[in-house]
């Protein structure tokens, strides 16, 4: 009479077995994917920022062929080509990003952005004027006042650069644009003190050295401003500050500063050269 309960008892068993073998599959799997999606999350990122531009779009748009909809995937391809120069691929790898399901108001921002790249100022504009005013954001601000500054809204552009300046810790690359409207519209006192705080919250910035002599040039101040740089730097100003007071008529004074940025120079600066031997080329005819 024991022999149905012992052979029940073992049949129990083998299923309880299968089923524990079945669970620990699963589990198994599950870990595997999970290990999966960190290392595509590593790669992605390192698409996005330390690999070759092009190599990024073309893995990335493998990925996107092979898992169409994933919007992450979507967003790594529209950076890519962004990347890589080519923003009017990038507008549109943006648009279909800012059209998902899952979009975000800061991809309405980067299709902003790669319109602008793009050359497409309305086209920005609209994307831009369609974003509540209560999502505020650093680059939100930049690209708004970008755009005041393409429809020469000067007042409604100040008021961006302020509100960018204010929300973001890294401020020189947007004080340096802020500075360059300001050189644009000929207020060459209010772009030079621009340049300045850009030059106090980023040293390096060569951009913002260069619109800093401009900016000084404009004004009739030959001199160059006590910031650091480096001896190459200290040529390419001088060259800078040599053209900008040529144009301006002040022809003794761009030689000068011609001679001045060859001498300067640690190797051959053909620029400079060239910038010269045009001058009294055209000094002598």
């Amino acid at each position: 009479m024991r022999h149905p309960i012992l052979i029940s008892a073992a049949l129990l068993g083998a299923m309880t077995l299968a089923a524990c073998d079945q669970s620990g599959d699963a589990q198994v799997e599950r870990a595997l994917q999970d290990v999966n999606v960190v290392d595509e999350t590593n790669l992605n990122d390192v698409m996005l920022t330390v690999a070759d531009p092009n190599e990024a779009v073309n893995y990335f748009l493998r990925a996107s062929t092979n898992d169409p909809g994933r919007i992450d995937l979507m967003r790594g391809l529209a950076k890519s080509l962004i990347r890589a120069r080519r923003p009017s691929e990038g507008a549109t790898a943006w648009q279909a990003v800012a059209s998902h399901k899952d979009a975000t108001l800061n991809d309405q921002i980067d299709l902003a952005d790669a319109l602008i790249r793009s050359n497409d100022w309305d086209g920005a504009e609209d994307v831009l004027d369609a974003i509540p005013p209560t999502h505020e954001t650093y680059k939100r601000y930049r690209l708004e006042a970008m755009v005041a500054d393409s429809n020469e809204e000067w007042s409604n552009a100040d008021s961006f650069y302020e509100t960018a300046v204010g929300l973001t810790t890294s401020p020189a690359g947007v004080l340096n644009n802020w500075g360059f409207s300001k050189l644009t519209r000929g207020d060459y006192s209010g772009a030079e003190r621009l340049f300045t705080d850009a030059l106090r919250n980023d040293s390096d910035l060569f951009t913002a050295k260069n619109n800093l002599v401009l900016a000084r040039g404009a004004q009739r101040n030959y001199d160059l401003p006590v910031i650091p740089m480096t001896q190459i730097e200290r040529a390419q100003l001088l060259h800078t500050l040599a053209l900008t007071a040529i144009k301006q008529n002040d022809i003794t004074i761009g030689r000068g500063l011609l001679g001045e940025a060859i001498q300067t120079h640690p190797q051959h600066f053909e620029a400079a050269v060239r910038s010269l031997r045009a001058l009294e080329d055209n000094v002598t005819n």
